[in-house]
């Protein structure tokens, strides 16, 4: 399996959120929208939730849990994975446009 690099995520268990500064060019109104989907993932299903990129700029929903978290449910989990990855399909394809051009630096055709 190759590298991800991660772009954002959130953590039930610490409340706590993270953005990675190596992104930080990218618009804050992005990074807003990202704030909100991570956190209020993890309200709703609980464990760790991240966002992040493969080496060729496609985009990663992860997301996982302590072993003695009773609370998480594997299947609702992936069930809001696949919602997330329907309902923000436009920004999940303009993030990879965006590591396309400014992190592997490729020409993209108009």
């Amino acid at each position: 399996m190759g590298e991800h690099t991660v772009l954002c995520g959130a953590n039930a268990y610490e409340m706590k959120y993270y953005f990675n500064e190596q992104f930080d060019s990218i618009p804050e109104s992005i990074k807003n929208e990202l704030h909100i989907l991570c956190v209020l993932f993890t309200e709703e299903v609980g464990g760790v939730f991240t966002i992040a990129f493969e080496e060729d700029g496609n985009i990663v929903l992860e997301t996982n849990a302590d072993d003695d978290d009773i609370y998480y449910d594997d299947v609702s989990s992936g069930l809001m994975v696949a919602q997330v990855r329907q309902h923000r399909q436009e920004l999940f394809e303009a993030l990879r446009l965006y590591y396309k051009v400014f992190v592997l630096k490729e020409e993209i055709p108009v």
